[in-house]
């Protein structure tokens, strides 16, 4: 049994050898294919395709005007690619406490945490629970801040009816090996802003306008780079495996949510497990299915001795030495990091293997 696994739609290997076969790799007619089916099938706005989620952040935050002396709000549990886009941008990372029934950042302790200098907030969709963007969005409206949604883990996820994609001015998704979907490395910017889609698609290539810039007789572009851009464009060949892999999309999102909903059925009583919160105001995408477990050690090693994966995925990256400090107050980030565990959640896991897991969990460990 796989605690994570890539799933390659027949329809995907399909399109990526068509691709090959016309010899045009860069970007081009598929990574705008892709966008639109993304915009279509998945009702994200204004799609920019780049090639990783920490393009996607970097883009964001460059586009945003963040640079140096100002400072960005964002929660300690995530990956460490989060902070280190804010360093790309000489900012200054500042971590603030999460709900530790959530792990998602906590609306009241990041307002507790701006200051003059606060330019931006970026709330990570743990695992593919949406955050409480009202909350979020209201704050950045008070005090004239950027949102941008770390949605890596969260792309078909849902917030009181609205995709997550659509909501705050720029959303970052991952389309990395062991996503949702995969496009081998890759990633998406959402802006809900014509301007700012604009801006991510001629930053992306170098700060070049593909569009305007044609060839002149001489073989090169005619072009004038106006802003600081960047070589994050994803092509063609990955856009073809991504747009392949969209084929059965919302079936396989639906297999992860019945996954996950046998989990909490079966663990809603067991002492010793705490289950992660749940409101029907919003759908869970369930990258990953994370409860707060007692004696996690003992746990993970009896899990194991049955072949069963279990894994934190991520701990607080405050503790990185690049970020020069270990954050002090954040209770609710202590509390979940000492009890966190994830379980396997994705489309190779059969009902015989669900019901092989909890029975090993209901047994005790």
């Amino acid at each position: 049994m796989e605690f994570f696994n890539t799933h390659i739609t027949p329809e995907a290997i399909s399109a990526v050898t068509r691709t090959l076969e016309t010899g045009w790799l860069s970007e081009g007619a598929q990574v705008r294919d892709f966008e639109a089916a993304l915009s279509a099938e998945l009702a994200l706005v204004n799609p920019v395709l780049v090639n990783s989620g920490t393009s996607a952040l970097h883009l964001a935050l460059a586009i945003a005007g963040i640079g140096p002396g100002d400072e960005v709000i964002l929660p300690a549990q995530t990956f460490v690619a989060t902070g280190l886009a804010i360093l790309m941008q000489s900012a200054t990372p500042v971590f603030c406490d999460i709900d530790p029934r959530t792990g998602n950042i906590d609306p009241t302790a990041a307002e507790e945490k701006i200051t003059s200098r606060t330019k931006a907030i970026i709330p990570v969709h743990w695992g593919g629970y949406p955050c409480e963007l009202d909350e979020i969005n209201t704050l950045a409206r008070q005090y004239d801040l950027a949102v941008i949604e770390d949605a890596a883990h969260a792309l078909g996820a849902q917030y009181r009816g609205q995709a997550i994609g659509r909501i705050s001015r720029f959303t970052a998704f991952s389309f990395q090996a062991i996503k949702h979907l995969t496009t081998g490395d890759g990633g998406a910017l959402c802006c809900t802003s014509p301007d700012d889609r604009d801006a991510a698609q001629t930053r992306r290539w170098f700060g070049i306008d593909r569009a305007a810039s044609k060839q002149t007789i001489l073989g090169e572009r005619d072009y004038d780079i106006a802003e600081l851009g960047f070589k994050y464009h994803m092509n063609d060949l990955a856009a073809s495996l991504g747009r392949g892999n969209l084929v059965g999309f919302h079936s396989r999102l639906q297999r992860r949510q019945a996954i996950a909903a046998r989990y909490r059925h079966g663990l809603e009583s067991v002492p010793g497990i705490t289950l992660m919160k749940n409101p029907e105001d919003r759908k869970h995408a369930y990258w990953i299915f994370t409860i707060l477990v007692e004696d996690r050690e003992g746990f993970i090693r009896k899990l194991a001795s049955e072949g069963i994966p279990a894994s934190v995925v991520h701990l607080r990256i405050d503790r990185n030495s690049i970020f020069r400090s270990i954050t002090q107050d954040l209770r609710g980030q202590e509390a979940f990091e000492r009890h966190q565990i994830s379980l396997p959640c994705h489309n190779a896991i059969c009902d015989v293997d669900i019901d092989h897991i909890l029975n090993v969990i209901c047994g005790g460990w």
